[in-house]
């Protein structure tokens, strides 16, 4: 045994790495995926891999099934494949509720030519639980698509939408270093129709550390790139009683971060965008005066725009009153700091990318996560239209349920009946039918209905194995869409 190249084995050329004597490759064959390794039969460092060896004089053969011990060894040994913070360069979040979109997501960021820097491993803890999948999974799994496509320009991991700080504490564990904290749940939106005496009454009961009328913002007039913005009594008083608790909750979140991360480097996150009415520019100001004042420091925020943001499809509302909402949120993160606003639920809302990429000045980080799934389908829909109609008669079936967590407004009475659909492909297309594929991917993930049948969570992973070059074609495709006007912009 000379060389990995040298062997008769389907190893991906884009993967091929030789250091300091060792090589490291990736099985790709028809029959089976894997790690290969070419070293020294004295290298100390295999015996930190699992797998089948074949010695043959001072050489060593390991081929290595693709496992999570695998993939903490190899991070070690390769220091591009750990995640690392992006500071404030544009960025895209590729969420991945299978674990095989990343070879498709690293193909799209590479077409950017280093314009937009990427979180490859990013999963919310809802999500991982109705994926059944855990934080080390999810980052062992954009390893092996990393790797496999040769990319060593660095990416992030991004714990999502943390509410707890036992999830904080998980997800640091593994190697995370961008921690989306959601302080969803502690946003009163009573406020938005209180009287001043209720206003006054419920500040009353904010945290000792919030500050409602006497935040050195009172009777203050500033100006930010030519906006006006005047705070009076009631106008604080609001913003106070809507994100108060919201802010203090954010404080101790990131006091607990920063207590257990030592010298591990994050970024931090703050989404306040899942809340029921869009966050004013007055309420953007307090929020950052407020977080600020209590120590806080972040890399980005995502506000609750105007307009509807749904799962997997465009943006729902008048995209010119988007932008000019959103030059007002630009600015003022620009006055205050420099930060990234981010847009979650980012996936397919191509009629406002171009407004995002002009107001924000790159200052801006792109979610995405559901529409990875909705590319699996659409490979599946192409390739097995009895598979597809199966996911689709199940999602129908489920989503009256599976809706609730979730801000879409798709119709069964809307949506075509399996029977009707002639253009499975194009079923992805329709927006209820869409929207209804998109949020029941937890049920159809952890459906046990099967009967002794294989369950459609395996299924659907052997199914993107065997035609893994589709679907990452189609992932290309789908986020150079995405990408493109971030770097055009």
């Amino acid at each position: 045994m000379t060389d990995l190249n040298s062997l008769n084995l389907s190893i991906r050329p884009s993967s091929l790495i030789k250091k300091e004597g060792v090589e490291f490759g990736f099985l790709d064959s028809p029959s089976r995926t894997g790690l290969v390794i070419l070293a020294p039969a004295d290298w100390k460092g295999l015996a930190s891999f699992e797998g089948e060896t074949v010695g043959q004089g001072d050489r060593i053969l390991m081929l290595c099934p693709l496992s999570i011990k695998n993939a903490i060894a190899l991070r070690k040994h390769l220091p591009w494949l750990q995640p690392r913070t992006l500071g404030l360069q544009t960025s895209a979040g590729l969420g991945d509720r299978l674990g095989l979109a990343t070879p498709g997501h690293v193909r799209a960021i590479r077409a950017t030519h280093g314009k937009i820097a990427p979180i490859f491993a990013q999963q919310s803890m809802r999500e991982m639980k109705r994926t059944g999948r855990s934080p080390q999974q999810v980052l062992s799994d954009a390893t092996w698509g990393i790797f496999s496509e040769g990319w060593q320009k660095g990416f992030g991991a991004d714990a999502d939408h943390l509410k707890t700080t036992q999830d904080i504490d998980d997800c640091l564990a593994v190697g995370f270093t961008f921690f989306t904290i959601d302080p969803g749940d502690h946003v009163n939106n009573r406020a938005e129709t209180s009287s001043l005496s209720e206003l006054r009454e419920l500040a009353g009961k904010l945290p000792v550390e919030i500050r409602s009328v006497d935040c050195g913002l009172k009777e203050q007039r500033l100006r930010i790139e030519g906006l006006k913005f005047e705070f009076d009594e009631t106008t604080l008083l609001k913003s106070a009683v809507k994100y108060g608790k919201a802010i203090s909750h954010v404080a101790t979140m990131y006091r607990h971060l920063v207590s257990i991360a030592g010298n591990q480097p994050f970024e931090l996150e703050i989404s306040i965008d899942e809340t029921e009415q869009p966050t004013t520019h007055h309420e953007h100001v307090y929020i950052v005066h407020e977080l600020q004042h209590l120590g806080v420091q972040w890399v980005s925020l995502a506000p609750r725009y105007i307009g509807r943001f749904e799962k997997g499809v465009d943006y729902i509302g008048d995209p010119l009153k988007f932008e000019r909402d959103l030059a007002g949120h630009a600015a003022i993160a620009r006055h205050f700091g420099s930060y990234k606003l981010s847009l979650h639920s980012g996936s397919d809302k191509f009629s406002i990318y171009p407004a995002l990429s002009r107001q924000t000045q790159g200052l801006v980080h792109i979610k995405t996560a559901g529409t990875s799934y909705l590319e699996a389908l659409r490979t599946i829909a192409a390739l097995d239209t009895n598979f597809i109609k199966e996911i689709y008669t199940f999602a129908r079936q489920h989503y009256e349920s599976d809706k609730s967590s979730y801000h879409v407004s798709a119709k069964l009475s809307r949506a075509p009946l399996s029977e009707s659909v002639a253009n499975w492909a194009g079923l992805l297309e329709q927006f209820d039918a869409r929207e209804i594929l998109h949020v029941t991917f937890g049920s159809v993930l952890q459906d046990k209905s099967g009967e002794g049948d294989r369950q459609f969570h395996e299924r659907i992973i052997d199914f993107l194995k065997t035609n893994a070059e589709a679907y990452a074609s189609n992932l290309e495709k789908h986020f150079n869409r995405h990408l493109t006007p971030f770097v055009t912009g």
